[in-house]
């Protein structure tokens, strides 16, 4: 692997990953939490009823190939997408870039409807939630994946808790392409921006540890308390004049976590990817792709590698997930409506974002700037989503466009509520704080 040295060859890295744009894709990312019906506790790894036994049934009936450490199965690949694991044994579902939200939303109901028949003989549910309701973080076995044993001990050396994001959270998230510099700027920003209402929009994690935490979306909270060096919102997209450039030096000064060599994770923990540029570190020097991996290692609310990431959403209930990448579809992929969506929060101040960021977590859509309720700017951002959408016009073989995965949303939405409102409300309500009625509930149904 050739060595680099130059800032430039780093910002090359973005501009030479532009695409064309009828080249465009979205990328749906799918992060689900499993636990055994009647334990009410998070699904382990190992054992009968753990993930590495869901994972071989998937092999074994449903044609995936497995991907192994050490002799254990880590992620599923078939095709273009891919079946990853997080650190608690949350199953994410990595779809192929599809041209349009019929084709992310097949391939969605196509992973449930697999994941839910083999998990029903072995007594395991999948929830819609974006958090582990019940189990504690200490009761989650890790998945032993090699990454994680050196992100795990780490974690609390830069925040209080960022094992908890590892082990109990999930999300869901949209990707997307751009054509060049000038075009990814634009969605960086303008994303950045938007993420207070989208936080506050799919708000869904206000149960753990088997009771109210006080959030709509813990999620969200636990992401400020983890590693302040790369989370939460970047004040840099915010300038008229953001490049590459500035992502670049932004992710320079972020340290490190490993560096994959023959196969194996070297630790570089500590170790800011700027003095390793520079000076190269345990007899290593840098190459593309560690800052290729060193990428995925941050996690801004929105990150930029070959593709942009909006990763601020918590997992939803299944008729809700393809709700994110069409909103994203219809603002980020219509110029016009790039703009619009942009002009709702152009003129806030640093911090106005950033105190609008951290009341959404607790507050969501009943979040206040200024005059304006996020509920309010959410509904106009929604317009601007859904007109989006109608422009493209992408149909279905009924001649529907993709609004039609906005209109569960709608509702919501008309209501002035997030997912978040409603699980609190049934949680106080018709499920008396009975987590056994909690799974019920909310548990995955085959499509």
């Amino acid at each position: 692997m050739p060595i680099i040295n130059k800032k430039e060859e780093l910002e090359a890295f973005f501009h030479s990953s532009g695409k064309p744009r009828e080249k465009w894709r979205v990328g749906t990312e799918y992060e689900k939490v499993g636990i055994e019906r009647r334990s009410a506790r998070a699904i382990p790894y190992s054992g009968r009823r753990g993930v590495e036994t869901i994972l071989r049934q998937l092999v074994e009936q449903h044609g995936w190939e497995p991907v192994e450490e050490d002799g254990h199965i880590i992620a599923l690949v078939r095709d273009k997408a891919q079946v990853h694991l997080e650190p608690g044994g949350q199953i994410e579902l990595s779809g192929e870039p599809c041209e349009s939200i019929h084709c992310t939303h097949a391939e969605f109901n196509q992973h449930i409807r697999e994941l839910l028949q083999v998990s029903e003989s072995l007594d395991v549910v999948f929830l819609g939630l974006g958090i582990q309701p019940v189990s504690r973080l200490e009761e989650i076995e890790w998945v032993p994946k090699r990454r994680y044993r050196i992100m795990g001990p780490y974690m609390p050396k830069v925040g209080t808790l960022g094992r908890r994001m590892m082990k109990q959270t999930a999300t869901v998230q949209a990707n997307i392409d751009y054509s060049d510099e000038k075009d990814a700027m634009a969605k960086f920003r303008a994303s950045m921006g938007l993420v207070p209402i989208l936080v506050a929009m799919f708000a869904n994690s206000p149960i753990s540890d088997g009771a109210l935490n006080g959030f709509k979306t813990f999620r969200e909270h636990i992401w400020t308390r983890t590693d302040k060096d790369r989370s939460g919102l970047l004040s840099f997209a915010f300038n008229p004049d953001v490049t590459f450039g500035h992502y670049v030096e932004y992710a320079l000064d972020v340290p490190m976590y490993f560096i994959m060599r023959d196969g194996n994770y070297i630790d570089f923990t500590g170790i800011p990817f700027r003095h390793y540029l520079t000076h190269g570190h345990k007899d290593h020097h840098a190459t593309i792709e560690d800052w290729d991996l060193h990428l995925t290692t941050l996690f801004p609310e929105v990150r930029i590698k070959r593709y942009m990431e909006v990763r601020c959403v918590d997992s939803q209930p299944p008729e809700l997930m393809p709700a994110l990448p069409a909103i994203i579809k219809g603002i980020l992929y219509e110029p016009d409506c790039l703009q619009a969506a942009w002009d709702l929060v152009k003129d806030w101040s640093w911090d106005e974002r950033m105190q609008a960021y951290l009341d959404s977590h607790r507050q969501a859509l009943e979040t206040r700037v200024r005059r304006y309720s996020l509920l309010d700017i959410a509904k106009e951002l929604f317009d601007i989503a859904w007109e989006g959408l109608k422009r493209q016009r992408s149909l279905n073989s009924n001649g529907e466009d993709e609004t039609i995965y906005l209109k569960p949303l709608q509702d919501l939405l008309s209501q002035g509520k997030c997912p978040a409102d409603f699980l609190i409300e049934k949680w106080e309500g018709e499920l008396e704080g009975d987590i056994k009625k909690l799974i019920e509930y909310s548990a995955y149904k085959l499509p």
